[in-house]
């Protein structure tokens, strides 16, 4: 969970409430979701359990506002750059994998939490986080078929969700530290697109 940047530059510390669903990530993917109790994510943001309730009305919002969360952000993210890439699918491409990249290695926890206990969602909120992944989807599908025209549609559909599924795959993998796995990251994601022209 990132921290906020002011206008003028200065970053500002994550609120109660964005430490307390920083906590309740991280137990959550190191123990299952049944696995925590309130207790737990207060004591780990040094707050009394029943405390909690005054930012959140139980383990499921949080892991709700986790799910939706992650999601909208990532939509967010990735609309941004195609506004800043300015119609250069090359230079938007790019920006989408640099975007990824950093939510893969900062949120790992995440990526556990939606692999294992999507399905614990209500109905409205899976719905909601569905249709959300679809639209980032498809940004990504647009923008790989302008730079890939000769590409089958179905092949740079596949091309992306193999690329989701490298870049989603940091919660398994040994740590090289930050530099080195964004880098090796960067140039697998790249090189999987890049079949596509040899296609």
């Amino acid at each position: 969970m990132a921290t906020t940047t002011t206008a003028g530059g200065r970053i500002d510390a994550p609120t109660r409430r964005e430490q307390i669903l920083k906590e309740a990530a991280r137990l959550f993917a190191e123990r299952g979701f049944h696995g925590v109790g309130v207790d737990e994510i207060g004591a780990a943001v040094g707050i009394s359990g029943p405390g909690l309730y005054r930012h959140f009305p139980g383990k499921d919002a949080m892991l709700a506002e986790l799910l939706v969360g992650i999601s909208e952000r990532l939509l967010a993210g990735g609309r941004l750059r195609a506004g800043e890439a300015g119609g250069d699918a090359r230079a938007l491409l790019g920006a989408l994998i640099d975007g990824h990249i950093d939510f893969a290695l900062d949120d790992r926890p995440l990526i556990t939490l939606h692999d294992r206990e999507l399905d614990r969602l209500k109905d409205e909120d899976r719905k909601r986080v569905r249709k959300l992944q679809r639209q980032y989807v498809e940004l990504w599908v647009a923008t790989v078929r302008e730079l890939y025209p000769d590409a089958p549609e179905s092949e740079a559909r596949t091309a992306v969700h193999a690329v989701f599924g490298l870049l989603n795959s940091t919660p398994h993998l040994a740590a090289l530290g930050r530099r080195p796995m964004e880098e090796l990251l960067r140039r697998l994601a790249h090189g999987a697109f890049g079949a596509l022209a040899t296609g």
